[in-house]
């Protein structure tokens, strides 16, 4: 099975980019809404209508939520691509539907979306508010849950540009967490399969972005959402979308996130989770905070009649300007980088520094100067 031209003929061309509204994919949903599986389950603090969207007519239940956080589109994008595929003709689609019913809740924090940010409308992260459920949109997540009661539920985030596969030098472009239900971590029948399923996740990813698989962290935190539900005996699968060379616009990830939840699907149909894969499992590299968006190696600077050789880091700010999220560039570390890496590393080759302020990086300003008074930077690049 080709994944990435599955994903090619099923993509939902009409969104891109990580600016992901209420109001941009409820036609998509619409659209799709042919047989009324689509339902308004809540209201968001904002009063913006929260939908699931259910199909299919399967035993096994599945229970799909994203953009917890409001900033995290990728894989809403992905979702809405693999409901495309449902809705198509395909015998493996037309499995699916006769094997899962799938209860999908496109995006749970739609004035987070609105906004660009990580909280609610209140300020709140949602992923942590799974005990409290302080807020309309956590009760609204545990209500389905409990009525629907599914038997995998599929927690799906984005991640920051930070991380990266251990130490390997490569981007964790897509990270998986089975969520740990006590503070031992220990791991019970519900989790294994959780984790057996990672491990089948795994093996299909490793033929399309060898090497960019990451483990996210099992410290216990009974708060998140996805540790709650593995404590209330329902195994439990996070998706963290990260980065992938040259797509900030998490396209080319968008691809990857719907080949995991494909073959998640593909695996559960065959019951393919016979076994004790915890070994294969801890194998994938745990992320690692590793990477800048900017590496400049070899800076020579002058301060204060001093010469020196540094390198610093820049990293992008994603600003939401005029309903467009603008990546800005800051400095963010100066100094010591040793075992860090840059998804755009330049080495300098000990050329002065210069910018238009005292002709050294300083933390918190715009990535913009110059080295040796020639080769310009402009937000982090060359641009001369």
């Amino acid at each position: 099975m080709d994944l990435e031209q599955l994903h090619s003929q099923y993509k939902e061309q009409s969104i891109e980019g990580r600016y992901i509204t209420f109001e941009i994919i409820f036609p998509i949903l619409e659209k799709s809404n042919t047989k009324n599986q689509l339902e308004i389950i809540g209201k968001s603090v904002l009063g913006i209508s929260i939908y699931k969207y259910q199909i299919g007519s399967g035993k096994i239940k599945i229970l799909l939520w994203s953009q917890m956080h409001g900033n995290e589109s990728t894989t809403t994008k992905a979702l809405l691509d693999f409901l495309n595929f449902l809705n198509g003709k395909s015998e493996l689609a037309k499995t699916f539907l006769e094997t899962f019913t799938f209860c999908s809740i496109p995006m749970l924090n739609p004035d987070g979306a609105k906004l660009y940010t990580r909280e609610n409308a209140n300020k709140v992260d949602l992923n942590r508010d799974s005990q409290d459920l302080s807020q309309p949109e956590s009760r609204v997540l545990r209500e389905v849950f409990e009525n629907f009661e599914p038997d995998f539920c599929f927690n799906l985030h984005d991640q920051r540009t930070i991380f990266g596969v251990g130490s390997t030098g490569k981007p964790a472009t897509l990270s998986f967490l089975a969520p740990s239900y006590n503070e031992a971590r220990e791991v019970n029948e519900n989790r294994l399969k959780a984790i057996n399923l990672i491990s089948g996740i795994n093996d299909a990813l490793q033929q399309l972005i060898p090497g960019q698989i990451g483990r996210f962290d099992d410290g216990f935190n009974i708060n998140c959402i996805g540790d709650t539900f593995q404590f209330l005996g329902v195994p439990t699968v996070l998706f963290e979308a990260g980065h992938f060379p040259n797509d900030y616009q998490r396209e080319e990830t968008r691809k990857y996130v719907f080949a995991s939840l494909v073959s998640s699907f593909k695996i559960l149909s065959e019951n393919d989770l016979v076994g004790n894969e915890f070994d294969k499992y801890l194998s994938i590299p745990q992320n690692k905070v590793v990477f800048y968006d900017f590496l400049y190696k070899n800076i020579k600077i002058n301060y204060d009649g001093i010469e020196i050789i540094t390198k610093f880091a820049a990293q992008y700010k994603e600003e939401l300007i005029n309903n467009q999220i603008c990546f800005n560039a800051y400095i963010v570390h100066i100094g010591e980088l040793d075992n860090f890496f840059g998804h755009f590393e330049y080495d300098a080759k000990e050329v002065l520094y210069q910018d238009e302020n005292e002709n050294f990086p300083k933390l918190n300003q715009k990535a913009n100067f110059y080295l040796n008074n020639a080769l310009e930077f402009a937000n982090g690049l060359i641009t001369s």
